[in-house]
């Protein structure tokens, strides 16, 4: 079965064309959680705990798309963001922030290092899927 979306340039077959995504946390019930609303809604998913092992598992997964907590133990989540940019096949992949953290300067730093959104936890899911989906099709 294949689904159009309007905002797509490109169809998503629900049955066998799934995005993959790199959930970066280290809560392991805040990526169990994730995993579990991502892959009922046809995502795969890849985990990191931390700063480092984000990097290398981007390298090793080259995900459609990262959720990327911030504060992450071996450098927060604007580290991560950093070296990404800086990194050019990982340049291009859309990083959601999804923090605990509110202020509204933790917000405009996501959003000015580049994350295509930034989002309070707990996260909403049809909030988060939302995001999810305009961010893979921009």
């Amino acid at each position: 079965m294949r689904v159009l979306f309007p905002q797509c340039m490109w169809p998503i077959d629900i049955m066998s064309d799934k995005k993959h995504i790199l959930i970066v946390d280290d809560d392991p019930d805040q990526r169990l959680g994730l995993h579990i609303r991502l892959k009922a809604n046809n995502y795969s998913t890849a985990f990191a705990a931390d700063a480092l092992t984000s990097i290398s598992e981007a390298r090793k997964q080259q995900p459609d798309l990262i959720i990327l907590d911030l504060g992450l133990p071996a450098g927060d989540g604007f580290v991560v963001m950093e070296r990404l940019k800086n990194i050019t096949p990982l340049a291009v992949i859309p990083v959601i922030v999804v923090s605990a953290r509110a202020s509204e300067p933790n917000r405009d730093r996501a959003l000015k290092a580049g994350a295509a959104a930034y989002l309070r936890k707990p996260v909403d899911n049809d909030e988060l899927l939302a995001v999810i989906h305009r961010a893979l099709c921009a």
